[in-house]
């Protein structure tokens, strides 16, 4: 039993951070051999209970804090990062679409994966939500690599079967029989599950749509995923493509793709029934700052979601977005609630962008009480913090007064150079 002494950070079920100056943090493995969380709290209230029951680990001047949960990324697209467009269309036509054409090579597609997740890992981030290529080989890639290092990941094929250039896109039947497949060899093996993951309404046929649908009736435990109402012109071709439908998302609940363990990116250009629809499904959002603020596609309305009360959580979307870096993510965060919603003088504060990117997170997706915190029961996912990693770092936090103060200027000021271990449960 690893007893680890250090700052601690953890989350109460409403999202308040619990932080102790000198915390105790004791880890055991369970049954599968994944080790779980047995204690957390004060040092001096816990320490004699565990005296003599493992080695500790003492992690003087740091901060143990659970490993965050990205809702939303791309692995195909981490050699696309940074590449210049006028906006989402062309981005997908000039960069995307042709790169990913390049995972049909299992070698290729084996290096991406083993670098993607360093990247993940060297970053803070222990649980992601991933979309692979329409190649059934780029998810057995990413799924395996991410079972040999027992991560939690969850990740699907892309579906497209229309408006799509050749090496990506994929025949209708086929792609659902693959999808089939690749749910019975990965969902649930070790931490991994599947999401089956249409790639954007526009991309895919109303007959993939419509078995991506029965696919989701048949296993319940599976995840969704997709992108929604994140471009006006992608929003202007949906209205053409289903006149049927009332709005961009509806498209997705008319063909039984809104359920429990459905996440959907971006969520940004949402009308009252959009956001009530959200709710009344138990469908989450994964809000993407930095791909949006990149892309120009517009804010997600913290506020609203809020109002209705419908889940969200923060994802990077590498590679529209900017960074693998959850202290990027966050700041923009800020930086959308501050601007965004400038008319309601909203202000997201670093408890609550914290929690959006763990425990937050974690409960939109269906893992609350598994991943993205520190309370006994969670998967022992976490980071080991460095406040000292540079000279202006450990300046500004130095002079912190309170939690709040420390946090904002982890968020400010940070970068993977924060994170001095990631440590897999």
């Amino acid at each position: 039993m690893p007893i680890y002494r250090s700052a601690l950070l953890r989350f109460a079920p409403s999202g308040e951070a619990i932080y102790e100056q000198d915390g105790l943090l004791a880890t055991a493995a369970d049954a599968h051999g994944v080790q779980r969380v047995v204690a957390a709290g004060d040092w001096s209230a816990l320490s004699a209970q565990h005296a003599g029951q493992g080695e500790v680990i003492h992690l003087p001047g740091r901060l143990i804090a659970p490993g965050f949960v990205d809702l939303h990324i791309h692995y195909p697209q981490t050699d696309v990062i940074g590449s210049p467009a006028e906006g989402l269309l062309p981005w997908l036509e000039n960069y995307t679409f042709p790169h990913e054409t390049r995972f049909s090579d299992a070698g290729y597609a084996n290096e991406v994966a083993r670098f993607f997740i360093d990247e993940l890992l060297r970053n803070g981030v222990t649980t992601a939500f991933t979309f692979c290529t329409s190649h059934p080989g780029s998810v057995d890639a990413l799924m395996g690599e991410a079972h040999q290092r027992r991560m939690r990941m969850v990740a699907g094929k892309v579906l497209q079967d229309r408006h799509s250039p050749d090496g990506v896109r994929d025949q209708t039947e086929q792609s659902l029989i693959d999808t089939e497949s690749l749910i019975q060899r990965w969902h649930g093996k070790g931490r991994l599950g599947y999401a089956i993951t249409p790639r954007f309404a526009p991309t895919s046929t109303d007959a993939q749509l419509r078995g991506a649908g029965e696919l989701a009736a048949k296993y319940r435990d599976v995840w969704i995923q997709s992108h929604v109402a994140e471009n006006l012109d992608e929003i202007r071709w949906v209205r053409e493509l289903f006149p049927a439908s009332r709005s961009y998302l509806s498209v997705y609940d008319d063909f039984g793709l809104m359920r429990e363990r459905s996440i959907y990116a971006h969520c940004i250009h949402f009308d009252a029934e959009d956001r009530a629809l959200m709710r009344d499904r138990g469908v989450a959002a994964a809000v993407c700052p930095t791909s949006n603020l990149f892309l120009g596609s517009g804010y997600f309305d913290f506020a609203k979601a809020d109002a209705v009360g419908f889940g969200y959580g923060l994802a990077s979307d590498v590679g529209g977005g900017t960074s693998f870096s959850p202290f990027r993510t966050m700041l923009e965060a800020y930086f959308v609630g501050r601007e965004g919603q400038a008319k309601q003088g909203q202000s997201l504060s670093p408890q609550a962008l914290w929690w959006q990117h763990t425990a937050g997170a974690a409960r939109a997706a269906g893992l609350e009480g598994t991943v993205g915190n520190l309370q006994p029961g969670c998967e022992a996912d976490f980071v080991v913090i460095n406040p000292q990693a540079t000279p202006l770092i450990a300046r500004r936090t130095s002079q912190a007064r309170n939690l709040d103060e420390l946090l904002f200027a982890l968020i400010v000021l940070g970068d993977d150079r924060l994170i001095e271990r990631t440590q897999i449960a």
